[in-house]
């Protein structure tokens, strides 16, 4: 079913994935897809990360969303902006992007697993 390698269970354990509140969301100067997006992920400070999401929603239907984050992936700057993790989103041809959320609220920084 997939088109990718199998890994072992130690290499997904490396990965560090988080709910985050999206708690502001941003149009990023000169950049088609990006918007520049802070969240609580539980830690002491907002997190920024940049994601390319900007043609499928409106900064504002974002504000508030709990959404999946990647946080222990090397930080990368994007259009000057230090990117601090990725939002983890289900996509295919017939639907385009389409967010993955909790059922129910959880708070931010729970661990997903």
């Amino acid at each position: 079913m997939t088109d990718k390698e199998q890994i072992e269970y130690e290499d997904f354990a490396k990965l560090d994935i988080r709910v985050g509140k999206i708690l502001e969301a941003k149009e990023i100067e000169g950049a088609d897809k990006l918007l520049e997006l802070s969240l609580d992920c539980g830690e002491e400070s907002p997190r920024t990360i940049c994601a390319g999401i900007k043609e499928h929603c409106s900064s504002a239907e974002l504000v508030g969303k709990l959404v999946p984050v990647l946080t222990n992936l090397k930080p990368r700057k994007l259009k000057g902006i230090e990117s601090q993790g990725m939002l983890l989103i289900a996509s295919n041809e017939e639907d385009g992007l389409v967010f993955i959320s909790p059922e129910k609220d959880i708070r931010p920084g729970s661990k997903i697993s």
